[in-house]
């Protein structure tokens, strides 16, 4: 008997809603746009709307073959639930870091640049769109990197980390609106076979 293959909807428009959003609400704390009373507001959205939500979409993606979005939604979600814990760990003392606080999180976040940057390759062979989010999304972990181990000060990381949010927020309309209205509501570009090459080649 033949299996009957079951079709689910998109989750990459979830996946980057809920990675925009949390990134936002971290960015606006890393620009200086918020009082230091709020700075951690961000920690419950990075375990249950970045992190679950991206999880779950991440999985689906594994379910509609698509290697790429369901490693990247699922590493990312598991990023904002270990950065989210890292944090609150420290603040409750569970984990002490002391003084050595920015040594911590800027090796993590290196590690994470480091997975930004093969991914954004990887973006090339999909569409300038999502090309641009992992664009200003590997600058700002570079920012981020140096502002942590303070060769760099200043809300420069929060500007671009911002700038990846509305970024994540127009591939994810356009995942919404465009199938809705059919047509391009949003457009997200292609990549003509030419130019795929070229950069294939000088990669």
């Amino acid at each position: 008997m033949s299996e009957k293959k079951i079709s689910i909807a998109d989750p990459g428009p979830l996946g980057l809603a809920a990675f925009a959003l949390t990134t936002f609400v971290l960015s606006c704390k890393n620009a200086g746009f918020l009082p230091a009373s709020v700075g951690d507001v961000f920690l419950t959205l990075g375990l249950f709307y970045g992190g679950l939500a991206q999880l779950l979409a991440g999985m689906w993606e594994f379910k509609k073959d698509n290697t790429f979005g369901a490693t990247a939604f699922t590493s990312y979600g598991a990023f904002w639930i270990s950065l989210s814990s890292m944090i609150y760990f420290e603040l409750t003392g569970v984990l002490h870091f002391g003084e050595d606080m920015n040594i911590a999180l800027g090796i993590f976040l290196v590690a994470w640049t480091i997975f930004t940057f093969y991914m954004w390759i990887g973006t090339f062979r999909i569409n300038p769109a999502l090309n641009l989010v992992f664009t200003l999304l590997f600058i700002t972990f570079i920012l981020l990197d140096l502002t942590e181990f303070r060769i760099i000060s200043g809300p420069m990381a929060g500007y671009f980390g911002l700038a990846t949010a509305f970024a994540a927020w127009y591939a994810s309309a356009a995942g919404i609106l465009n199938p809705l209205f059919e047509k391009d509501i949003l457009p997200i570009g292609t990549f003509k076979k030419k130019q795929i090459e070229r950069f294939g080649k000088s990669a």
